[in-house]
């Protein structure tokens, strides 16, 4: 007996469907597949602005000197007579520059004992004035100067007289008419202000040649004096008249006395 097998209706209902389920599967996969991860914005770059250069501080003459060292009488000098924040306030204000000849403390203490103290206030200021050149000076530029050179003390050429010689900045040499300085090395040089050392403090003539006394005034004739004199003295004519009057006088009484003598004899004889 042939047994016949008999077909379930879920299986012959199901395997048409396959197909279609099998791609609806693939098709719902791909579709939750993981998104590709989004592209980076990209950063916008920012320029870098460079960070501002500190300007220089203002030239400091005092600050100079204590970085060099051995000014010590110098800037005691400097700031007594307040010379220092001249310099300072021209270095600002003026586009030629300075030139500071600046003895060392060893020029300063070769000077007479007690000198320094014999100075006035003007006079100190006078003698810091006179190691003052009103512009820039370069080591090889001390041979164009014309002499007498130009300080800031005055322009007096007998007085304040500084002459200056140079071979090519190799060495300079100075004369006041009082003593003889070697300029030394350079202390500082900005192009704007120069410092050089010098041996020996430059001493003016100002200082040692005696200056011309003033003129007198003329002395003033005292009021009434003509009057006075004619009241006290005589001329020698009314001198003249007054003794003629005496003579006369006495003339008068001689004849006078001899009459009355004769008179009286006359009477006598009677």
């Amino acid at each position: 007996m042939v047994m016949m097998m008999k077909k379930h209706p879920l299986f012959s209902l199901t395997l048409p469907l396959l197909p279609i389920l099998l791609f609806s599967h693939f098709t719902i996969s791909l579709a939750q597949s993981p998104a590709a991860a989004p592209t980076a914005p990209a950063t916008a770059t920012t320029a870098t602005t460079p960070a501002p250069v500190p300007s220089s501080p203002p030239t400091d003459i005092i600050r100079i000197l204590k970085k060099a060292g051995g000014f010590t009488t110098l800037i005691r000098l400097l700031q007594a007579t307040q010379v220092s924040n001249q310099i300072n306030s021209q270095l600002l204000t003026s586009n030629g520059g300075l030139t500071l000849l600046a003895p060392n403390d060893n020029a300063f203490s070769s000077l007479k004992p007690g000198f320094l103290n014999s100075l006035n206030d003007q006079q100190k200021n006078e003698l810091i004035q006179f190691h003052l050149l009103p512009t820039f000076v370069s080591v090889s530029n001390f041979d164009t100067l014309s002499n007498p050179v130009r300080t800031q003390a005055g322009e007096n050429p007998d007085r304040l007289a500084l002459n200056i010689t140079s071979s090519g900045g190799n060495q300079v040499n100075m004369t006041t008419g009082i003593v003889n300085v070697t300029l030394g090395g350079t202390v500082y040089t900005d192009h704007q202000l120069a410092v050089y050392q010098v041996d020996k403090v430059l001493l003016p003539r100002d200082f040692f040649v005696a200056k011309p006394p003033a003129p007198a005034p003329a002395p003033e004739k005292p009021k009434g004096s003509k009057k006075k004199s004619a009241d006290s003295t005589g001329t020698p004519a009314d001198d003249a008249e007054s003794a003629a009057v005496s003579v006369k006088q006495q003339h008068v009484i001689w004849v006078t006395v001899v009459a009355a003598v004769s008179v009286a004899a006359f009477s006598w004889s009677q």
